[in-house]
């Protein structure tokens, strides 16, 4: 057979042909892998559509059947970060300062005796030479030195920083952002809050900075911090706010900002500023092993510092609201006794003679559930609404009593005032007490532990008390709760220590193990309420938990009042 014979036109249409299919089909596959999403992330800029590259048109054979037309290939734009907060900290750096003090402290003349050189050394005489002149200048003073930050609030001078920078101190001074600096005196502070307020006189005026409102800051918002951590002045960091309501102990109005934004030694009475470039916080105190920043930083939120602020800039001291009360935590066992859905709000557990309150307005057994319309929460929210509000103010206060919500108004005394009211001979001890609102200091917070201290010791004449073999001859006891109980007497006073202004039914023994036990009772307690109804014999505490057991109610709520009158509530389980 003759062999086939193509021509050479043909075959190069043929091939010309293949590589246009070949090249559409490879194209389009690019273009949907590369297909741009509906919507981007932010702060990414969605990359424009390239223009389609241009090819010159193939010869396609009659079978070949043209490609879908599909989107165009895209470019990828690199991302550029999160969006700059350098014009932000521009405007604040000037009116950001580092504090420096000094002290002067006395040399410490107990150190101890010199080290000797061993007898016979060749380098005795000299070693013995320098150690005797270190002994000969004991008593002398040196300079103490320390760095913090702080921020002008006033164009005037006026400048915030932390108690802790500037205490003790015998001279402050600030430099500021140009390289000037300036003597400042101090006008006054607040060692509850760890805030001061400082006064410099400056030839012009200063770049100020203002308060903003970090009620509304929200947890993950962004902060920017500015300090002078480890004497690196001028030193900017961001993160974001996370969390709110921080309780460290360092106060009785701990309320801290958490933030992650880095803060060091240094950092300390700086500010804490939001994206508008307000001040929501004043940087004090970070949780770190190492003393530098592990992203645990806490800050006084300006909703308090600033009242705080601006009493120390009028006043010179601070003026507190007082409502004369003494209170503990509502546990869960004490709120199932008074029929409460959750534990909320805080306990009175006493009233302050002479206080704001003492005309009967709150009782000893009342739960403040709310504040001059804010609420109560738990016992540590008292303190700081109650100190926040102004002296003289009338409040209303939600109370429940006696299982019903009522609202009663208060008149607020100034909480400096409460010395002298607690230190009067009205008060069962005789004792002063700082709170008027918070526990006595050494109590325990959840009032259901034993007395610890000296005020819990029995009189000499006391018998051994883990046995409680007390029975007096006026009344024979009565077991309730694991507890016997007895009428007091002139013998049962005498027995215990037991105060003449404290009435109610004693305590004589307690069975061990049992749930009165644990709750820390013990004998020479008196029992004077039982679900807020007082208590004349053992007798009414038998059937009025009786009566409790029969409402349902798991757990007895007790008045307990020491031997010299201090009261406490505990809640004993009834099963």
């Amino acid at each position: 057979m003759a062999p086939t014979i193509r021509s050479p036109f043909r075959r190069t249409l043929a091939l010309m042909a293949s590589a246009a299919i070949l090249a559409q089909a490879g194209v389009s596959g690019i273009a949907y892998a590369q297909t741009t999403p509906e919507t981007t992330a932010p702060g990414v800029i969605a990359p424009a559509p390239a223009a389609p590259e241009t090819v010159a048109p193939a010869p396609t054979p009659p079978a070949a059947v043209a490609p879908q037309q599909t989107a165009p290939i895209q470019a990828a734009v690199p991302n550029t970060g999160p969006a700059s907060v350098a014009d932000l900290a521009e405007g604040l750096l000037d009116a950001v300062v580092n504090i420096s003090t000094s002290q002067k402290v006395k040399d410490d003349e107990g150190a101890g005796p010199a080290p000797r050189a061993p007898d016979g050394s060749p380098f005795q005489e000299f070693f013995n030479d320098f150690f005797n002149k270190q002994q000969g200048n004991k008593g002398g003073n040196h300079n103490v030195s320390s760095l913090g930050s702080g921020f002008v609030i006033d164009p005037a001078g006026y400048i915030v920083t932390n108690n802790h920078v500037i205490e003790g101190a015998d001279d402050i001074e600030i430099n500021f952002a140009n390289g000037s600096k300036l003597k400042a005196k101090l006008i006054g502070t607040d060692t509850k809050t760890d805030l001061s307020v400082l006064k410099v006189e400056p030839k012009t005026p200063l770049k100020s900075v203002k308060f903003g409102d970090s009620s509304t800051m929200r947890i993950g918002d962004w902060v920017m911090a500015i300090g002078n951590p480890f004497g690196f002045g001028g030193s900017v960091t961001v993160g974001i706010i996370s969390g709110r309501g921080r309780n460290i102990n360092a106060g009785p109005y701990d309320n801290f900002i958490q933030t992650d934004a880095a803060i060091n030694k240094g950092n300390s009475g700086g500010p804490l500023f939001n994206m508008k470039g307000e001040v929501i916080g004043i940087n004090t105190a970070i949780i770190s092993p190492s003393g530098g920043s592990i992203g645990i930083g806490f800050s006084v939120p300006s909703e308090l510092a600033s009242g705080v602020v601006d009493q120390l800039r009028e006043y010179g001291e601070t003026r507190r609201g007082w409502l004369g009360v003494r209170i503990q935590p509502v546990t869960d066992d004490i709120a199932d006794s008074l029929g409460l859905d959750t534990a909320k709000g805080a306990l009175v557990a006493g009233v302050i003679k002479g206080g704001p309150v003492d005309d009967g307005s709150i009782k000893a057994g009342d739960v403040i559930l709310k504040f001059d319309g804010k609420t109560v929460s738990e016992m540590r929210d008292l303190p700081r609404v109650v100190a926040e509000s102004t002296v003289g103010k009338e409040v209303d206060v939600v109370v429940l009593r006696d299982g019903k919500e009522q609202t009663v108004k208060v008149k607020l005394g100034r909480l400096e005032d409460s010395d002298q009211a607690a230190a009067s001979n009205d008060a069962p001890d005789g004792s002063q007490d700082d709170g008027v609102i918070t526990p006595d200091p050494g109590e325990n917070n959840d009032m259901d532990q034993p007395d610890t201290g000296d005020q819990a010791k029995p009189a000499p004449d006391t018998p051994d008390q883990h046995k409680g073999q007390v029975s007096p001859d006026a009344a024979t006891p009565k077991n309730v709760l694991g507890l016997s109980l007895s009428l007091l007497s002139a013998e049962t006073r005498k027995a215990f220590g037991i105060a003449e202004s404290v009435d109610g039914v004693v305590v004589t023994e307690v069975t061990p193990g049992s749930a009165s036990a644990e709750k820390g009772l013990k004998p020479g307690d008196v029992i004077v309420e039982v679900a807020q109804e007082f208590m004349k014999s053992p007798d009414a505490v038998a059937a009025k938990v009786q009566a409790l057991k029969q409402e349902g109610r798991r757990n007895a709520q007790l008045m307990i009042a020491s031997a010299n009158g201090d009261l406490r509530f505990v809640a004993v389980p009834m099963e």
